[in-house]
């Protein structure tokens, strides 16, 4: 089945009103896409930043009548609010499979994989993690993820028990297992965060070994290793929090911190955690160290 696409370039303000017009036209989906490569960071809990140049994407069904739908919109607008409108034809296709053209295994230090299902590696003294894009973020593509993942690649997880705060689609819950955590405790705000993660332990046989809460539903509790890939605004928020939840001596691993975040970040948390040397990769950094004794 074939799809009809219009895609406009508008402005933050009025973006929300051309998507919920479209929608009200008979839209099957609309999307925000970024039109300028403008990053967002860190909206508050409940508000939803789009850029200040946004491409408004409607799908429509092949019968529907486009150009009706398209003079409507253009109507209801000031011409100069809709900028390099365009319409297509656009062929259907696997679209659950699709990422896989952009999605490979990638390699972690020099004992983890993270492979797509069907790609599977199968390397003499390594794990492999099955995961694929789902609910939640986090493949392991994202830099804040991936100097996670080093980390864990990089140490000696036997017997420990992990903290995975934050834990999105639980990649860093089930890769600490796979590596022979103990048990590890996945925390999110996002209900579908946690379905994501019980999701991706079952794929990787290790559901029984990966406990998963919302923030207010974990017991009093430290473990040896602590993660928190957030941003910055919550990790400082939280720090006294997430410090709390290390034993003393532990380790505690931050991340989804920008270079020039680095110094708030770090005085959040020196009072308690020894802190290495910052770890970067493109603009992110990560912090990590040992809780005070």
């Amino acid at each position: 089945m074939a799809w009809q696409q219009i895609t406009v370039i508008t402005d933050e303000k009025t973006a929300p009103e051309v998507a919920d017009l479209f929608s009200d036209l008979g839209a099957v989906s609309v999307t925000y896409m970024d039109a300028e490569d403008e990053s967002v960071y860190e909206p508050a809990i409940g508000e939803t930043k789009i850029w200040s140049n946004t491409e408004v994407i409607a799908l429509y069904e092949l019968d529907a009548d486009i150009e009706d739908v398209s003079a409507r919109v253009r109507r209801a607008f000031d011409a100069a609010l809709l900028r390099d409108w365009r319409q297509e034809l656009i062929e259907d296709q696997a679209w659950e499979r699709a990422w896989m053209e952009y999605y490979h295994p990638m390699k972690f230090g020099d004992k983890l994989w993270v492979c797509p299902t069907g790609q599977e590696q199968e390397e003499p003294g390594t794990v492999c993690m099955l995961l694929d894009p789902g609910l939640a973020f986090g493949t392991g593509t994202h830099p804040t993820t991936a100097l996670c993942l080093e980390w864990l690649a990089e140490h000696d997880l036997a017997g420990k028990t992990v903290i995975d705060y934050g834990c999105g689609s639980g990649i860093l819950a089930v890769a600490a297992v796979l590596l022979g955590a103990k048990v590890a405790h996945a925390v999110d705000i996002d209900p579908q965060a946690l379905t994501a993660t019980l999701s991706n332990a079952e794929k990787n046989a290790v559901q029984d070994k990966i406990k998963v809460y919302l923030p207010e539903q974990l017991p009093a509790m430290q473990a040896d290793i602590v993660l928190a890939n957030i941003l910055a605004k919550p990790l400082c928020e939280l720090s006294a929090r997430i410090s709390e939840l290390v034993v003393p001596g532990g380790a505690l691993i931050l991340s989804g911190i920008l270079a020039e975040q680095t110094e708030q970040v770090a005085d959040a948390y020196r009072a308690l955690i020894e802190l290495n040397a910052p770890m970067q990769q493109e603009d992110w950094i990560r912090l990590d160290g040992l809780k005070l004794g």
